[in-house]
């Protein structure tokens, strides 16, 4: 979807606004498109019924628009969701997916939205996520499938636009990624079982289409969801071995021999 003119574009670079800024502004313009919606609806519905199994104290959404919530259904009361730039109007905090204003493993459950498709650094947010997810605290990763039709589509595309501006990452090397981390996979869903096609008589079936992939459990969903937990890593103590002491014969001191002869003389 292009959703600004090369001039437009230009205007606002040199109005100063930054390229993440412009980035994130396209993401939530797809998702109020047609076909965003039907994206975002499908979506909506896997992270769901993932969520109301998972309970805890907080729970964070990562991604490029703070506009469109993925856990607002989740049985957990406290929500983050930051917003990625300063925008007129939104009342949430302004915080980079890079670098997060949260203390180490204070939070029960992460879902990253998209946020390592058109992150510059992908593995530095997986990373950031990591270190704020508690041990035992669970992850869902919501990635664009490059094995899949939407990822066949992305070929012939104009990579300037939205979605097709992401990166599509394989769950292969999510998967690899995770590992490095401490990052145990649960579980790998799909979603988006129909065609990324703009006609509105066609995004009409998309939701009797998502239901027969879902009953097919089909690996070629345009997007893949991970489920993993994070491993907790109890510290063991090393005792150090200590030798017993050897029973060490008394000696009398040679002034003691001296002193008890004389008093025998």
């Amino acid at each position: 979807m292009n959703l600004f003119s090369k001039h437009e574009t230009r205007r606002r670079l040199l109005r100063g606004m930054p390229e993440a800024d412009l980035l994130s502004s396209h993401v939530a313009h797809w998702f109020q498109s047609p076909q965003g919606e039907a994206v975002l609806k499908a979506e909506k519905e896997v992270v769901h019924r993932a969520l109301e199994k998972l309970f805890g104290y907080h729970i964070l959404q990562l991604g490029f628009s703070e506009e469109h919530s993925l856990i607002e259904q989740s049985p957990v009361g406290h929500k983050i969701i930051f917003s990625p730039s300063l925008r007129a109007g939104s009342t949430r905090a302004v915080a980079s997916n890079e670098a997060l204003p949260l203390i180490n493993d204070s939070i029960d459950i992460v879902v990253i939205h998209h946020a390592l498709d058109f992150a510059e650094n992908s593995h530095r947010v997986l990373r950031e996520a990591t270190r704020v997810l508690r041990p035992g605290g669970h992850m869902l990763i919501l990635g664009f499938n490059p094995y899949s039709c939407w990822g066949f589509w992305k070929l012939f595309k104009r990579k300037r636009n939205i979605p097709w501006r992401g990166k599509f990452i394989s769950k292969g090397r999510v998967s690899d990624w995770l590992k490095l981390l401490d990052l145990h996979i649960d579980s790998i869903s799909y979603g988006l079982h129909f065609m990324p096609l703009k006609m509105s008589n066609l995004l009409k079936r998309a939701e009797s289409l998502e239901n027969f992939g879902n009953k097919l459990h089909s690996p070629l969903g345009g997007a893949y969801i991970i489920h993993c937990i994070k491993q907790s890593m109890p510290v063991t103590p090393i005792l150090q071995k200590w030798r017993p002491l050897r029973a060490r014969p008394s000696v009398m001191p040679a002034a003691e021999n001296v002193r008890a002869k004389i008093k025998i003389h």
